[in-house]
């Protein structure tokens, strides 16, 4: 059985979570390798919506167990509050397990991130402010907190107080702000402990045990290509690795296990934050498509941008995934449109670039250059079969392909679970 990593083809919010969700009872595990609580899926089973920002789509099939990831940076109250949620909706949580080498997100992370965020004035980068980027920082430093650092007090304590030491200094000196207190931070996370404790397991043995048994492991990537912080549009990128790669590192899984790679990508484009974004739509149509398409984070409830399709970003993912199939998503969106411009290349100050410009300034400076496809007026929720859906849908999808650089498997028609046409099956 197969090893796949399912990832965002774009900006994020292309629908993972229910691109992960619908390969269902076939699936064993589904692991969240990157990322923390500053994203969030949106699933819908049987009209019941459900919202996941830690905990991978996984949990909502009975059969599958879901896994955080090493990669993973973890805000337990946040995690905690979903473990009750989805409790309290009568899904069982009982099966979720946590790497023990999952980094926490201590409240002075939270802080620095919304002051650092304030500091930067126009430089924003457009963070959640929820202590992701800080905690990856300390990661980096050699100075974070991980899970099973809140089964030892006295070197849980230690650690805070390194971390805080410096820490301090930036709170009073440069954001005059409170400074963080060791003890009560240290007692923030030692309240989770036993309640941690029965989840935490060493993820790495547990995924390629699995592997080894014939079981279907399923990678979730949170964010999204174009927000990895080596490959993304850096700065305006999340702290993780978000690409393919990063399943890897983030799981203890290697890349030879890999069997499938899947971006999902919507058969638009949105984004949510600072950065550049070529198609991006100031004007009725971008209104048009937020509006239409409920274009507002699961997280944040931010509006996000929105454009047409970019075929340029999307050989681009193809590459740096080495993508084997692409779930579009949200075809539906675009039914009742005369016709539907998408990003073919780009004008960099006259020079045509089909390809990704090599530099973060090019970029910037990017004008879409578009082919126009005629649209159809059916309303296609209802769609299960490829040959059903209308002549120019059917042209619209098979385009994009061809651009894209890898078959698309499967089309979002509508939000549920139910809601898809699957041309190829992934597993």
């Amino acid at each position: 059985m197969p090893a796949l990593i399912v990832i965002g083809a774009q900006w994020g919010d292309e629908g993972k979570g229910k691109a992960t969700d619908q390969l269902g009872t076939d699936v064993d595990y589904v692991v969240k390798f990157n990322g923390g609580n500053n994203a969030g899926h949106t699933i819908v089973v049987d009209g019941e919506k459900f919202a996941l920002h830690l905990i991978p789509a996984g949990a909502l099939t009975d059969s599958c167990t879901p896994v955080i990831g090493g990669g993973v940076v973890v805000d337990l109250d946040v995690l905690f509050q979903e473990v009750d949620e989805l409790e309290s909706r009568g899904i069982d949580t009982s099966k979720l397990k946590v790497s023990a080498n999952a980094h926490v997100i201590p409240s002075y992370n939270r802080t620095l991130d919304k002051v650092t965020e304030r500091f930067l004035g126009n430089r924003k980068i457009g963070t959640t402010g929820r202590g992701i980027g800080p905690t990856y920082a300390d990661k980096m430093n050699r100075i974070g907190i991980r899970i099973q650092d809140l089964f030892d007090a006295s070197i849980l304590r230690q650690k805070v107080e390194s971390a805080i030491d410096q820490k301090n200094h930036l709170f009073l000196k440069v954001f005059n702000t409170k400074a963080a207190d060791i003890d009560i931070v240290t007692e923030e996370l030692l309240k989770y402990a036993d309640r941690i404790k029965p989840m935490v397991a060493n993820v790495t043995n547990l995924l390629n045990d699995a592997l080894d048994n014939g079981e279907t492991v399923v990678f979730e990537g949170g964010q999204a290509t174009m927000l990895d912080v080596d490959h993304g549009t850096y700065p305006f990128v999340t702290s993780s690795s978000a690409t393919a790669g990063g399943a890897c590192t983030g799981s203890g899984v290697g890349p030879t296990r890999i069997d499938r790679v899947v971006g999902v990508a919507k058969a638009y484009i949105t984004r949510v934050g600072e950065g550049p974004f070529p198609t991006e739509l100031h004007d009725e149509s971008g209104d048009w498509l937020r509006e239409r398409g409920g274009e507002f984070g699961t997280t944040t409830g931010r509006p996000r941008r929105c454009g047409w399709y970019d075929a340029v970003i999307a050989r681009y993912a193809t590459r740096v995934n080495s993508l084997t199939d692409i779930v579009l998503t949200k075809l539906d969106i675009l039914s009742t449109l005369d016709q539907i411009p998408v990003c073919v290349a780009y004008d960099v100050d006259g020079v045509r670039h089909e390809d990704m410009p090599a530099d973060q300034t090019s970029f910037h400076h990017a004008k879409p250059i578009y082919e126009y496809f005629p649209g159809w007026q059916e309303d296609i929720s209802d769609v299960r079969n490829f040959e059903d859906l209308p002549k120019n849908a059917q042209d619209y999808v098979i385009a994009l392909e061809e651009m894209s650089g890898a078959q698309i498997s499967s089309i979002g028609v509508g939000p549920g679970r139910e809601q898809t046409i699957v041309r190829h099956p992934l597993i």
